[in-house]
């Protein structure tokens, strides 16, 4: 089943008095419980098309259907609803709020959504447990290792149930070992059935996926799956 739908999608930016291309005509779909990378290097695109299958902004031309739905015509707050019911955002820097404890950021998007206080704790604390961090719940960001404040981020992502997990450069900022272990919380998600859309530049970080669309000059250049073995 088809859980995202772009066909014929282009961006175009005003710079001064040029007119950019940022994406000039992408089409693909990505099926429900996927493992996919974009890769592309700087300038290709791909942060823009993130941004847009990210309900973060909306194509110039084309059309999105995310889950059946056409969002390419939505803006402002309606692109908003959709993003905070259907996506969950981890970026390389962790957006982590640094005088609120590990369950105080991962409650954030649920007080946003109106969830009764109760729930949010209940779900916050099982979202926590899940990215194996239910001992760390009362520390600070501060307190915390950097893979730990990337769990941190990868639970609060996960509260409220997102459609899709984007992960933006998510090992960025983390040294091997630590990168390794969060690929791997990646992958025991992806396992219970999460689709997950990776952001990267890194080679070996895309070879985590099962899938690779590689952008390049605002298109799509290549698109392969791994064979399973």
């Amino acid at each position: 089943m088809s859980i995202i739908a772009v066909e014929g999608v282009t961006k175009h930016y005003a710079l001064g008095t040029q007119t950019v291309e940022a994406l000039r005509g992408i089409t693909f779909e990505i099926q429900k419980g996927e493992f996919i990378a974009i890769m592309g290097p700087s300038g290709s695109g791909k942060s823009t098309l993130m941004n847009i299958i990210g309900c973060l902004d909306s194509p110039t031309h084309g059309t999105y259907f995310l889950n059946n739905q056409e969002v390419s015509t939505l803006e402002g707050d309606e692109l908003a609803g959709i993003r905070n019911k259907e996506i969950g955002f981890v970026f390389q820097n962790f957006h982590l709020l640094a005088r609120n404890t590990a369950l105080d950021n991962v409650m954030l998007p649920l007080k946003y959504a109106g969830v009764e206080k109760a729930e949010q704790l209940a779900r916050a604390k099982a979202a926590l447990s899940q990215v194996g961090l239910e001992d760390r719940m009362d520390h600070q960001p501060s307190e915390l290792s950097g893979g730990q404040q990337q769990r941190v981020a990868i639970a609060r992502a996960l509260v409220n149930n997102p459609s899709i997990l984007f992960a933006d450069e998510p090992t960025g900022n983390l040294d091997s070992q630590t990168g390794h272990d969060v690929m791997q919380l990646f992958h025991n998600l992806h396992a219970a059935g999460q689709t997950i859309i990776l952001i990267t530049h890194e080679n070996e970080v895309a070879e985590e996926a099962q899938r690779t669309i590689f952008i390049k000059d605002g298109l799509i250049e290549s698109d392969s799956t791994k064979e399973v073995a």
